[in-house]
C-alpha cells in the first residue's frame, strides 16, 4: 500500500492515480494526513478490504511531507560504516540520536533556501511510526513501522559544529531542512524491507549511494533501542542515517550552492527533487 499527502489531503494510490480517503471512505477517516496513524491498524484494514475505486490523475507537484506534523522527529548519526570510518570515528556502541524539529519538514519538491555557505546534503530512509512503541524487542519492531518514506537530513555543518558542543538539532532544523516524501510505502511492498539502495545527486553528479542492509542499527532496532527510552508515538519519523559521500567530508570541501538541484531516490520508494535559493535575509 501506498499513501500520501495530496494538496493537505490524505490519499491511497494505486496504479490509475490518487483515491481521496476521506470521500472513498463516507468520512470514515479524516482527510488530516497526519490523523491516519493513529488509526493505522484500522486504516490498513480498510484499505485492503475495500479496494476503493475512483482513482483520478494528480500532479506530483502538489504532494507534501507523508506525516507532516509528527509530535516527534528522531535523526541518528554515524549509523553507516562508511560513513563513520570518513567522519574519522569508531562504531558506536548505541544508536547516536538527535532531533530534528518538526518545523523544518517539508514536501518531497521545491525550492530550499539556503542558511550559510556550508549546507550539505545527507540521504537517509525515514521510517514512520504507525503504533506506539514502548520497551518493543527488536524482533517485533517492524510491527510498529506504519511504512518508510525518503528523506534528506540536510545540515547546516556551521551551526551544527559551532561551541564547545555541537549543536546537532539546531544545525539540521532549518526550515525546509527536512523533506521528506513522495510518499510512504508500506513494508509488506518490499522484496527486502532491509536492503534497500539508497542514493542522491547534485547537478546530475551521484554524491551518495549505500544500501540499508549496511545500517549499524536496522529500523527495528532503532525501534527498539529508542522505545526503551521513551514511547514512540504514531506519526513520529525515524531519520535513520546517512551512508558515505557527504560534502563536509570530502577533500575539498564541498557545499550545496544557490541554483543546485538535489535528486534523492531510495529503491522501491521514490525520488524526491529540491532545488536551492540564497539564504533569506
Amino acid at each position: 500500500m501506498r499513501i500520501a499527502n495530496l494538496a493537505g489531503r490524505l490519499v491511497l494510490l494505486t496504479g490509475d492515480g490518487a483515491v481521496d480517503v476521506e470521500r472513498a471512505g463516507g468520512q470514515r477517516f479524516s482527510a488530516d494526513p497526519h490523523a491516519v496513524y493513529a488509526r493505522w491498524e484500522e486504516f490498513a484494514a480498510w484499505a485492503a478490504e475495500t479496494g476503493p475505486a475512483g482513482a483520478e490523475t494528480f500532479d506530483e507537484a502538489d504532494l507534501q511531507a507523508p506525516s507532516p506534523t509528527p509530535a516527534q522527529v528522531f535523526g541518528v548519526g554515524l549509523n553507516y560504516r562508511d560513513h563513520a570510518a570518513e567522519a574519522g570515528l569508531g562504531l558506536p556502541d548505541s544508536p547516536s540520536v538527535f532531533t530534528k524539529f518538526p518545523s523544518c519538514l517539508t514536501g518531497p519538491s521545491g525550492a530550499i533556501a539556503l542558511t550559510g555557505p556550508t549546507v550539505d546534503w545527507e540521504v537517509e530512509l525515514v521510517a514512520v511510526i504507525g503504533r506506539e512503541a514502548r520497551n518493543v524487542p527488536a524482533e517485533s519492531g517492524w510491527d510498529h513501522v506504519a511504512g518508510l518514506t525518503v528523506g534528506q537530513d540536510l545540515s547546516d555543518r556551521t551551526v551544527q559544529l559551532a561551541g564547545p558542543a555541537p549543536q546537532f538539532s539546531l544545525g539540521k532544523s532549518a526550515p525546509g531542512f527536512g523533506p521528506t516524501g513522495p510518499w510512504l510505502v508500506t513494508p509488506d511492498e518490499f522484496a527486502d524491507r532491509d536492503n534497500l539502495e539508497l542514493q542522491c545527486a547534485v547537478n546530475g553528479e551521484s554524491v551518495q549511494k549505500g544500501r540499508t542492509s549496511d545500517l549499524i542499527f536496522s529500523v527495528p532496532e532503532l525501534v527498539a533501542r529508542l522505545s526503551a527510552i521513551l514511547p514512540l508515538l504514531p506519526g513520529d519519523l525515524i531519520f535513520t542515517g546517512t551512508p558515505a559521500g557527504v560534502g563536509g567530508a570530502r577533500n575539498p570541501q564541498r557545499f550545496l550552492a544557490a541554483g543546485d538541484e538535489l535528486v534523492t531516490t531510495i529503491e522501491g520508494i521514490g525520488t524526491m527533487r529540491h532545488w536551492f535559493t540564497e539564504e533569506l535575509s
